[in-house]
């Protein structure tokens, strides 16, 4: 099979920009890629998840418990393994590249809960996801890293240049500092490459961070 490669990092953290940049980088090479992002906005399989980042269920992050958010998120990922992109993953020629994936969950909802159930609730996760469910385990998870300060101003730049809205996830600061601390965990835990993108506060251009995340892939 070819290499499944998932790009993390908090909302505002520049992972579409990369992962665009990475394809862009292995189709150039003759590569054959497939490229992912999730949620899937606009997609019936995303109904739930647009509910909850949309405040339906709750005004804020902690209104709906991490296992049941969880549920929501791996229900899109499923539909849309089983229904698109099974066949370009088990394809030995192509290279699958996601904007987050199951690994997000490990940290986005990991934050809800008390430290001591952290480990926990993430074996439960990837037990659920990858056994149970039966979705495919990425080779290679970078991790983007940025203060929660530096991502959030990025959030709050791209909503006022676009007009887009930010979901109950962005708006919330406390949730994003403890989502920045739980990532750290499960990067550690899981064997992800971080990269950091704004060492000292001072963020990195695209194209530096870029020469890190090829690094931390060793391409």
């Amino acid at each position: 099979m070819g290499r499944f490669i998932v790009i993390e990092g908090l909302d505002g953290s520049g992972k579409t920009t990369q992962s665009e940049m990475l394809i862009r980088w292995l189709k150039e090479r003759g590569q054959k890629v497939r490229a992912l992002s999730f949620p899937r906005y606009g997609e019936k399989s995303c109904t739930l998840v647009e509910m909850y980042l949309g405040g339906e269920l709750g005004s804020d992050p902690d209104s709906v418990n991490g296992y049941a958010s969880s549920v929501f998120f791996a229900a899109d990922r499923y539909i849309s393994y089983v229904t698109d992109w099974k066949k370009d993953y088990e394809d030995p020629d192509c290279t699958v590249v996601a904007t987050r994936f199951t690994t997000a969950n490990a940290y986005h909802q990991l934050s809800k809960l008390e430290e001591g159930k952290w480990e926990d609730f993430r074996r439960w996760l990837y037990d659920f996801e990858f056994e149970k469910l039966g979705l495919p385990h990425p080779d290679s998870v970078v991790l983007l890293s940025m203060d929660p300060s530096v991502s959030s101003g990025n959030v709050r730049e791209r909503s006022r240049e676009t007009g887009q809205k930010m979901d109950i996830h962005e708006c919330d600061a406390d949730y994003l500092r403890r989502c920045h601390k739980a990532a750290s965990y499960a990067a550690e835990k899981g064997g992800w490459s971080v990269v950091e993108c704004a060492p000292e506060g001072v963020l990195l251009s695209r194209e530096e961070i870029f020469e890190k995340v090829r690094a931390a892939l060793k391409l």
